[in-house]
């Protein structure tokens, strides 16, 4: 897993992380994926409403659709969880694919990678 340090930027820490669990940098859902984990880092409320919140935010930003946001972020999941690191995986969320497991739902998603880095960010702000 790719660490947070002080000179490394969140989206780069991000996009870094969903590299490592497999997310193909070229679809859509990567950078709807990579901008709901930053509003979801700064604002954990969202991964408890995507479709009210969290989608539509996105949505804005790229001035598309809910339910296209939603499409684009579930099949950039589903291609990482079928050809992605399955070590990460465990080590993210506990469980692969390997074992027959179904993928996380977007807001597990989300919300582990979300989570991790705040982990991370309040160990950093201890460290000092």
């Amino acid at each position: 897993m790719p660490e947070l340090t002080n000179d490394f930027s969140l989206e780069e820490y991000i996009s870094n992380t969903m590299i490592s669990l497999g997310v193909p940098a070229h679809l859509k859902g990567y950078r709807y994926l990579r901008s709901a984990i930053m509003i979801a880092t700064k604002d954990m409320q969202v991964v408890g409403s995507v479709t009210k919140l969290l989608y539509p935010e996105v949505a804005k930003l790229y001035d598309t659709t809910n339910s296209k946001v939603e499409r684009a972020i579930r099949n950039a999941i589903e291609i990482s969880w079928e050809r992605g690191n399955t070590n990460l995986f465990e080590e993210f969320y506990g469980y692969s694919n390997k074992d027959g497991n179904e993928r996380p739902t977007n807001s597990e998603y989300i919300a582990n990678i979300a989570d991790q880095i705040q982990l991370q960010m309040r160990a950093k702000i201890n460290e000092s």
